[in-house]
């Protein structure tokens, strides 16, 4: 199993931690990893359409934090992104899976970053698993 993880470069400190659990979490099905970094959330689903393309990938795994900076344009970030990663799945057959997560009242603060940096470690672990589980039941239907 290959797999794909695409990571926007905003707080890009805590989503290491999500992507370092996830690929610990494939590695218990020896998938191998190939990591990429976008600007931002609203340039990952172009980016992951390309490598669905390649048919190099089983599945694509993204990573993001759009965060709610008191305006409600996160809403619509959040829904084009998430949106766009549906269609492409859809159209290609290649599982995108997200860890692209829109935290309510997240702020600076030393003890909410520690939140969201354990919570995001969580959520690591459970996407890593989510795309084994995905890719073996996609592979399961096909035989």
């Amino acid at each position: 199993m290959h797999v794909a993880l695409i990571s926007a470069t905003w707080h890009a400190d805590l989503l290491l931690g999500a992507s370092t659990a996830c690929q610990e979490a494939l590695a218990v099905e020896a998938a191998t990893t190939e990591s990429f970094t976008v600007p931002g959330c609203l340039e990952i689903p172009l980016f992951a359409q390309k490598l669905a393309r390649t048919g190099k990938y089983d599945a694509i795994i993204a990573f993001g934090l759009i965060v709610d900076a008191g305006i409600y344009r996160h809403e619509f970030v959040a829904d084009a992104v998430l949106s766009g990663m549906m269609r492409i799945q859809l159209d290609t057959g290649v599982p995108i899976l997200s860890c692209v997560l829109t935290p309510h009242h997240f702020d600076e603060s030393e003890e909410r970053i520690a939140f969201f940096r354990e919570h995001l470690v969580v959520k690591g672990k459970e996407v890593g698993r989510a795309a084994l589980a995905i890719v073996n039941l996609g592979t399961a239907v096909n035989r």
